[in-house]
C-alpha cells in the first residue's frame, strides 16, 4: 500500500505519527510532502521569534541557510524511522493563507497523481496554526471521493504545541496505533531536529512528546501510542484492510 503525509512543516510529521510511520515503513511506499518551511514566520535567523513583521535582506539570507539546514534534519528524521522519500514545497511559513487555496490543491493533486496513495495523513482541521489548518483542506479537497478515487482512508494526526494549543480543543481520536517498540525511534527522529525542540515543559520536547505517548497508550490500553482521527474511510475490497492490518 501506498501512504502520503502532507506535512505542513518538516517535523511535524515526527511529533504526529512518528511512531507510526516507523510501523507502517517496514511494509509500505510512504512519500511526505512538506508544504511550507517552517522557518520564515520567526521574520529574523537564530530560532526564535521576532515581533516585527519586515525583515531585513541578512536576516532572509540567514534564514534560507535555516531552511536548508531543516531539510537535513528532516531527512535524517525520516530515515530514522524508515522513510526514504520526501519533497519540499518551500511556500511561506505561516503564510498558507496568502497563497491562492487553489495553488495549494493543486500541489497536493499533483503528489496524489504521482505517488498514487492509497491512504493520506493530515493534520487536524482544529488546529492553531493557520498553516496546519489549510494542510488538511486542501488535503481533504484534493482527495474527493469520487467514483475512480484510490484513496480509501484520510486521517488526521495532533500537532503538539498547536493542535493542543487552539481552544476550545476538539481532537477526538478515533484509531490509536500502538507505538511501544517504536517510541525509541520516534524519539530519536524527533531529536534530529535539535533547533525545534524546546525545553520541559514546553510541549514540543522530548518529555511531554514521550509523556503524550504514554498518555494515549494509558488510555488505549498500550504502554504507549499515537491517536489519530478517522476522517473518512471507506472500503471497496479487502486490501483496503491492509493499513489496518499494519498498525497492529
Amino acid at each position: 500500500m501506498k501512504i502520503l503525509v502532507v506535512s505542513a512543516h518538516p517535523d511535524d510529521e515526527i511529533i504526529g505519527m512518528g511512531g507510526t510511520l516507523k510501523k507502517l515503513s517496514k511494509n509500505h511506499e510512504i512519500d511526505v510532502l512538506f508544504l511550507a518551511d517552517g522557518i520564515t514566520a520567526r521574520k529574523q535567523a537564530g530560532h526564535t521569534n521576532a515581533v516585527k513583521y519586515e525583515t531585513t535582506s541578512l536576516q532572509e539570507k540567514n534564514m534560507q541557510k535555516e531552511i536548508e539546514i531543516r531539510k537535513k534534519h528532516a531527512k535524517n528524521a525520516l530515515v530514522k524511522v524508515g522513510v526514504k522519500k520526501c519533497k519540499f514545497l518551500d511556500l511561506s511559513d505561516n503564510e498558507l493563507d496568502t497563497i491562492p487555496f487553489l495553488k495549494i490543491v493543486k500541489h497536493i493533486e499533483t503528489e496524489i497523481n504521482n505517488s498514487k496513495p492509497s491512504v493520506i495523513f493530515t493534520h487536524h482541521h482544529n488546529d492553531l496554526n493557520i498553516d496546519h489548518r489549510l494542510a488538511y483542506e486542501a488535503s481533504i479537497t484534493s482527495s474527493r471521493p469520487i467514483f475512480d478515487s484510490k484513496i480509501s482512508s484520510i486521517i488526521s494526526f495532533e500537532a503538539v504545541s498547536s493542535t493542543d494549543w487552539r481552544f476550545p480543543y476538539k481532537f477526538n481520536p478515533t484509531l490509536f496505533v500502538d507505538i511501544s517498540l517504536e517510541l525509541n525511534s520516534k524519539i530519536k527522529a524527533i531529536s534530529e531536529y535539535k533547533n525545534e525542540l524546546r525545553d520541559f515543559p514546553h510541549p514540543r520536547s522530548v518529555k511531554t512528546i514521550t509523556s503524550i505517548a504514554e498518555r494515549w497508550g494509558s488510555l488505549s490500553g498500550f504502554k504507549a501510542a499515537e491517536a489519530f482521527e478517522i476522517i473518512r474511510s471507506r472500503i471497496k475490497n479487502s486490501k483496503d484492510f491492509s493499513l489496518f492490518d499494519s498498525l497492529r
